[in-house]
Parts: structure tokens; C-alpha cells; sequence
């Protein structure tokens, strides 16, 4: 897996929004992309957070059903990220270390170009052939 980058592996097509989107309206991009997480991004496209699937747990056991809240609240705001030309075997090793599913591709100023993901990795995984034991 060293030979591998993050370039190679990365979805480019990301779904983002503003710290100031509605939950609500962050939980509508999700469902209608069928995506786990969306990357909170300020105008100028620079990561703010990232908000996921499971981050709507703790949404849903503490706010009323229809409170206006925004992404802001409960978004992770100490997010790691990555670059494209980074090894995928780092990667891996640093979800499995913080026990995260989904991590942002960054250029050099830290403006987001990507994600990639768990899914990403298995799927990479599942087509590598592998020799047999001997």
C-alpha cells in the first residue's frame, strides 16, 4: 500500500456547507447524496469542520425535533486531514488511531480538494491481489 496515494483513492465530488447551515438542512444534503458526512467549509472554501452521520446522535438526543440549529454547534472543528500526495498506509493508520470513518483532502492552504474514507479504503483493499501464504 505504500506506492499509493491519497490522489489515487480520494473522492473529489464532496458535498459541503457553512458553519451556519441548519442541521436540518446539512441532514437533507446527506440523505439525498446517500453520503455519511458533509465538510464544513467558510467562503473562501477553507475547512472549518466536518459533520457526520454519527454526529447527528448527539443532535438528536439533545435538541427538540424542529429546533433551528446550526452546523456550527455540533460540528468537529479539530479535524485531521490529509494531502493527495500523502501515503494511503498514513491514512489508514490515523483512522484507526482516532477511530474516525471519513477524513478531508487538503491542498497546501488547507482548502479543501476531497474526502476519502473508510469505504474508499476497503474498496482499495478488496481489489489489491494479495500472493497466498506459502
Amino acid at each position: 500500500m505504500d506506492d499509493i496515494f491519497v490522489g489515487q483513492l480520494m473522492s473529489d465530488s464532496l458535498h459541503t456547507v457553512t458553519p451556519d447551515t441548519f442541521v436540518e438542512d446539512a441532514a437533507q444534503v446527506m440523505i439525498d447524496n446517500e453520503i455519511g458526512s458533509v465538510v464544513v467549509v467558510n467562503d473562501d472554501g477553507h475547512l472549518e469542520g466536518i459533520l457526520t452521520n454519527t454526529d447527528f446522535v448527539t443532535i438528536v438526543a439533545k435538541s427538540k425535533p424542529k429546533a433551528r440549529t446550526t452546523v456550527e454547534r455540533y460540528m468537529t472543528t479539530d479535524v485531521e486531514t490529509t494531502q493527495a500526495q500523502d501515503s494511503i498506509r498514513d491514512v489508514a493508520d490515523a483512522m484507526l488511531e482516532h477511530g474516525f470513518h471519513h477524513m478531508p483532502v487538503v491542498d497546501e492552504d488547507e482548502n479543501v480538494i476531497g474526502i476519502i474514507t473508510t469505504k474508499d479504503l476497503a474498496s482499495y483493499i478488496s481489489t489489491v491481489q494479495t500472493p497466498s501464504p506459502a
